[in-house]
């Protein structure tokens, strides 16, 4: 078991703090919103491992900072070739296999953490939007949205988990078509897809997560425990089927061998 004071301040993006064993996790990049990086990543693996070996962790509450959850959003590729990721020249085997574990591992703690798990979406959620989709109960201030922008209209292979997530939640063709074409949903169309819960203004949208949290914890534990765990288990089960092999995919899809890199 993890001891809260352990860990809840060795991570750079992520500022904690926990009061009657609800845990509120704000993503950030130096007080500011949130911006990926394989550092930032790696520390999301790391934290979400540690917060799932807690058993003190009763709730969890993932939020961002500022006025912005996540990104920022990967320049789509232009028909002269700019724009998209900049991706190593040659990714070799070696250094595309850090990228697939890492990814395998932040999803799938995220799933083994075995209470509810609310996420607060304060703005844009540009980047990696399946991370707070995975949660519970999904609230959304009034001016964020929802966007892949980091894959295929950026020359990239939507395989790291979003291929799984986004036709799951959205329907098949809905997710599919999302994610081919890089489309922005507001937080109205991302609650009418069935993507967010409950749509508040940016100043109630804490409050009212606190508030759900609260209202978890009149439960008994293992009724809060046994709840998480049945009610992921089948997308855990598509994680273990489908994740491994849509990074590897996504690996060969980011090779330089056979295209130029971009700016």
């Amino acid at each position: 078991m993890k001891d809260f004071d352990d860990y809840s301040h060795q991570y750079q993006s992520i500022r904690m703090r926990r009061e009657d064993g609800i845990l509120e996790m704000q993503f950030h990049t130096n007080g500011k919103a949130f911006r990926w990086g394989r550092a930032a990543a790696g520390e999301l693996e790391a934290a979400f491992l540690d917060v799932g070996r807690d058993r003190e962790n009763q709730v969890i509450i993932l939020t961002g900072a500022a006025d912005e959850y996540s990104g920022p959003a990967v320049p789509p590729v232009g028909p002269d070739g700019t724009g998209g990721h900049r991706t190593p020249e040659s990714v070799t085997p070696a250094w595309w296999d850090a990228v697939y574990w890492e990814g395998k591992h932040l999803l799938m703690n995220l799933l083994n953490i075995e209470v509810p798990m609310i996420s607060a979406v304060n703005g844009p959620a540009l980047r990696h939007a399946e991370i707070p989709l995975l949660c519970d109960v999904v609230l959304a201030s009034e001016n964020a949205a929802f966007q892949d922008s980091a894959h295929f209209t950026a020359g990239s292979i939507p395989g790291d988990g979003v291929h799984i997530v986004f036709p799951l939640l959205m329907g098949t063709n809905r997710g599919r078509y999302f994610l081919y074409t890089g489309q922005v949903l507001t937080a109205l169309q991302a609650q009418e897809y069935g993507l967010v819960n409950e749509i508040l203004p940016q100043a109630d949208l804490l409050p009212r997560a606190w508030e759900l949290a609260r209202q978890f914890m009149w439960q008994s534990p293992l009724v809060r425990r046994y709840t998480r765990v049945l009610l992921t288990e089948d997308i855990k089960r598509r994680m273990q089927a489908l994740l491994g092999y849509g990074l590897a995919l996504e690996g060969m899809g980011d090779s330089r061998l056979n295209r130029k890199p971009r700016g």
